[in-house]
């Protein structure tokens, strides 16, 4: 069994197509980067993968199931936009702990505590535990939303854009969190992400996507800067794109 299996998905609405009949077989254990230009349906891609958007038509399924009607809690997602106001006065272990029970500890003591601190220790950041939000850098903030994701045991990690707000330091650390992460626990991960650095030295496959799938394979195969040129509209892409 694959760990996702998208078949012909297709997202519409009345402002444009955003994915046009994507397929493609993710296997488990597949460190996948997924590079485009704007507007190309990275996000739209991870969120039906995540359960959070119905397709169009086609389908998805995560070990088999579909994420829209049984969510998977082997999901661990990171979106590229926080739904959380950072100025909220909480703590860096609080929203860590927040994952693991689906909602705001009004208390974290006790074996929820121990899991916070597992969890941010994981991604190199139990040092965080009892800072602020308001507090935290962007790497630092990046860091606390991957070990909330961590916290859930999950077998898949979606990343969206996981370098954003991110100084060069703080993105080579999350880079070698996620390395672990793979090699150490055997998690799926699929990271949208603008970095080829992360694309072609750190991801095993890459998905290069413009609404359809215009590569998906080995981040080693030769052709995926011809797939990266038509995407982009050019013969290279630019390592630091917007």
């Amino acid at each position: 069994m694959n760990a996702i299996d998208v078949q012909r998905l297709t997202v519409a609405s009345e402002v444009g197509t955003a994915l046009d009949s994507v397929t493609l077989q993710v296997p488990i254990g597949a460190y996948v980067a997924i590079v485009g230009p704007n507007g190309s349906g990275k996000t739209t891609l991870l969120r039906c993968i995540a359960g959070l958007l119905r397709p169009t038509s086609g389908e998805v399924r995560v070990f088999g199931k579909d994420p829209a009607t049984d969510p998977p809690r082997c999901i661990g997602y990171v979106p590229q936009r926080k739904g959380l106001d950072l100025r909220f006065p909480a703590l860096a272990i609080e929203l860590v702990a927040s994952g693991k029970i689906r909602r705001w500890p009004t208390r974290c003591t006790g074996g929820l505590r121990e899991a916070a601190l597992a969890a941010l220790r994981t991604v190199g950041a139990e040092h965080l535990a009892w800072r602020s939000l308001s507090a935290l850098s962007g790497g630092e903030v990046q860091r606390v939303y991957l070990a909330r994701a961590l916290i859930r045991d999950a077998r898949i990690l979606l990343l969206d854009e996981p370098s954003t707000g991110v100084d060069p330091q703080g993105e080579e650390t999350m880079l070698r969190v996620l390395d672990a992460v793979h090699r150490e626990q055997g998690t799926t991960i699929l990271a949208v992400t603008h970095d080829l650095d992360l694309a072609i030295h750190h991801a095993e496959s890459c998905l290069v996507l413009n609404r359809r799938v215009e590569f998906f394979g080995p981040s080693s195969d030769e052709s995926l800067l011809e797939a990266l040129g038509r995407s982009f509209g050019h013969g290279r892409h630019d390592h630091r794109g917007s």
